[in-house]
């Protein structure tokens, strides 16, 4: 039996439906009922400036506000610490923009070859090219080839006490292997360092409490929790404080909103984002959860069970390799599932899927630099199959019975070529 009640969950989700097995999540999650009602009101009732005493301005007002506050529950923060943005790229760019001032000659920032290029590019461009800062060397973290994993020797490789920032992934959305933040944030913090996250690929999966994570900055997406399309920085208070605003010089800088919104938030998705609460309070009630992290404490057991069998099918081809670890375990993973497939260009399988009605993806997922470490760009990068808890175990086999029709027979099976 599922941990989850899938048809109650599936009935919070317009865009599901039964002749598509969706499994692009990692891409972006499709928005469920109760931000997609906010998003609507706003636009229908409030879509008015925001700060004035009439009646429509007050209302206008209180639902970004609420975008805010809800933002920062998402992310275990206080709102004053939490800037809605675009997208989790942009917030890197904003950060990246505004701590860069802050670093002179002989200042370190170390960056990984794992990430996605949003938490890499802004960061690199701060030592190098036309906007590097005066005197400011980038060093690169490299992941473990074996195991694509980022490992604390190889952070230790890279800290000397110049070091100034240390930026990384809590969960790649290319190999979906867990790091453990804390340790990592603590080794950095052996050199005075500041520790900044990208979440994107953890969030959809399990709860996020910056407080527990000892780091000074991070960021997921919105658009990957079943919300509307914005990114959600969080910033501690003591790094907050040494930023350089990107907003006009007469506004306040006691919040993170100012300093990283130039020119504000979009107002109706900002009063979409309490809907993603709505929906997990509503889950949690239904299954009788009583907080947040039993329920996705739940989902985490709901997603191994729907990963396993595809683990065990990707496990047993031989001409398959599977980045992360080969298991379900989802203390050691995120259901998000990147493979190639010897003699096979990946570009080749997601069109033979979807006209089996299964959607996966190809590419290097903006992980670039790892896939070209890998070997794999020539080839099309990775196929990619990200699983979430919306999805079930129908389709589920849905995806391995397709997988096995399209892959090329395997060494050894029955109908393979000897040739």
């Amino acid at each position: 039996m599922s941990e989850l009640d899938l048809d109650f969950v599936r009935g919070h989700f317009p865009a599901l439906r039964p002749d598509l097995a969706f499994f692009d999540n990692a891409g972006g999650t499709a928005a469920c009922r109760p931000v997609i009602q906010r998003i609507g009101a706003h636009l229908e009732t409030s879509m008015v400036q925001l700060g004035g005493t009439h009646p429509w301005s007050r209302e206008a007002t209180a639902r970004v506000a609420e975008g805010h506050a809800a933002a920062a529950r998402l992310m275990g923060a206080a709102p004053a610490d939490v800037a809605l943005t675009p997208s989790t790229t942009v917030a890197f760019a904003r950060l990246a923009a505004s701590l860069g001032p802050t670093l002179g000659p002989g200042d370190e920032v170390v960056v990984t070859d794992l990430d996605h290029e949003a938490n890499v590019g802004v960061w690199r461009r701060l030592g190098e090219g036309p906007e590097a800062r005066p005197g400011v060397q980038i060093r690169e973290w490299r992941f473990d080839e074996g195991t694509q994993a980022l490992t604390e020797a190889g952070l230790r490789a890279v800290l000397t006490e110049r070091t100034r920032l240390v930026i990384f992934t809590h969960c790649s959305n290319v190999v979906g292997a867990f790091h453990d933040v804390a340790h990592l944030a603590s080794v950095a913090r052996e050199v005075g360092a500041r520790v900044i996250v990208d979440g994107v690929a953890y969030a959809p999966h399990r709860a996020v409490d910056v407080g527990a994570l000892g780091v000074d900055a991070y960021a997921f997406s919105a658009y990957k929790v079943h919300g509307p399309h914005l990114g959600l920085l969080w910033v501690a208070p003591e790094l907050r404080a040494t930023l350089v605003s990107r907003n006009h010089f007469f506004l306040p800088t006691d919040t993170a909103a100012y300093p990283l919104e130039p020119g504000g938030v979009p107002h109706e998705l900002a009063a979409g984002v309490p809907g993603i609460e709505a929906y997990f309070d509503a889950l949690a009630a239904h299954h009788g959860d009583p907080d947040r992290a039993a329920l996705f404490a739940r989902i985490a057991r709901h997603e191994r069970s729907l990963a396993e069998p595809l683990v065990a099918f990707l496990r047993e081809r031989p001409d398959v390799r599977l980045m992360g670890p080969a298991t379900a375990d989802e203390g050691l993973r995120a259901p998000t599932f990147a493979f190639a497939v010897e003699g096979m260009d990946a570009s080749e399988l997601p069109p033979r899927l979807d006209a089996r009605g299964v959607s996966v993806r190809s590419g290097h997922f903006y992980a670039h630099r790892a896939v070209a470490r890998l070997g794999l760009l020539e080839r099309g990068g990775l196929v990619r199959a990200s699983l979430v808890h919306t999805n079930t175990p129908a389709e589920v086999a849905r995806l391995i019975d397709a997988l096995h029709a399209e892959l090329p027979r395997a060494p050894g099976s029955p109908g393979a070529s000897d040739a």
